[in-house]
């Protein structure tokens, strides 16, 4: 066989064998394809009916009318509206903080409103220590200590007492009494109950300066720095909310409320040199002492001729 009739032969194979691959390749491929399972194509997920939509974020209905300490507040001012708002949504929506501020008035919201009641002050004032404290005792930057946060100045000056061992700042009832002094003074002095609750935040001169500046007694109408500015309304949404607490979001139970368990008063005018044994020796502990007496601020208690201390444990 001639060498050209060889190389034909050749060529044709390889011609067979590239078309027979192609053909099983194919054949291979579509396979794969027709066993692959089918997935359906997704659409963008689709906008549930109304009714089942969840309402999580919504917007709130003020009442017609809002006052503070029998004050109306002059919601048709735009800015007073806005500033209104700004302290509901804030607070509304910081769920987690509402709810333990809602819870840990149990303990004391009945007690100031009786002190309150009786000394002639308005009830409303019971926000303000929310605004304050938090209803726990707090040390701020610049030193107020306790729920109606007071400086040592100002707490000695409204006769409590403030000492290496005592310190009656974080006195419950006697700090009460105390702001109640303070409140009282203020009205005396201002007139109005708005104005009270504002000069408690910058106190009673740094209110008076900005009164005499602007040649405006209203704390509505004054131009005052962004604490004070906020603060009336701060004490307002917590009003708002825990008088309607349903409407913002809130539900509560009676059983959901911390209290404060049963006491006995045990009075002290001697000097107690050790107070975890002195707890001890009256059935209790050192940590139930310092917890519901926590202006005893030493291990000890110095007691001065003529004084009585009245110290609480539980029952």
């Amino acid at each position: 066989m001639r060498a050209i009739h060889l190389i034909l032969i050749y060529v044709l194979l390889g011609i067979a064998l590239v078309l027979g691959g192609m053909a099983f390749w194919k054949s291979q491929n579509q396979d794969q394809v027709t066993n692959q399972p089918e997935f359906p194509i997704l659409e963008a997920y689709p906008t549930p009916p109304l009714s089942m939509a969840r309402d999580s974020i919504r917007l709130f209905d003020l009442p017609k009318e809002v006052t503070f300490a029998g004050e109306k507040v002059p919601l048709e001012e735009q800015d007073v509206l806005e500033r209104l708002e700004r302290e509901i949504y804030v607070n509304a929506y910081w769920e987690s903080n509402m709810i333990l501020l809602m819870k840990r008035s149990g303990k004391y919201f009945e007690e100031i409103d009786r002190i309150f009641t009786e000394a002639g002050v308005p009830t409303d004032f019971k926000y303000l220590a929310l605004a304050e404290s938090g209803l726990m005792n707090v040390v701020s930057p610049a030193g107020a200590r306790g729920f109606w946060q007071f400086m040592e100045s100002t707490a000695k000056e409204y006769g409590l007492e403030v000492s290496q061992d005592v310190d009656e700042r974080y006195h419950f009832e006697k700090s009460t009494r105390a702001a109640v002094r303070y409140l009282k003074k203020a009205h005396a002095k201002f007139g109005d109950w708005t104005a009270v609750a504002a000069s408690y935040n910058m106190g009673q001169s740094g209110f008076s300066r900005r009164q005499e500046e602007q040649l405006n007694h209203n704390y509505y109408d004054l131009y005052l720095n962004e604490e004070t500015s906020r603060y009336l309304f701060r004490i307002l949404a917590f009003k708002l909310i825990f008088e309607n607490p349903g409407e913002f979001g809130f539900h509560l139970k009676e059983k959901d409320y911390y209290k404060n368990p049963e006491f006995r008063q045990i009075q002290v005018d001697s000097d107690i040199k050790d107070l975890a044994a002195w707890a001890k020796s009256q059935g209790s502990t050192y940590k139930h002492l310092k917890l519901y007496n926590p202006w005893l601020r030493d291990r000890n208690l110095n007691v001065k001729r003529g004084k009585v201390y009245e110290i609480s444990l539980p029952k």
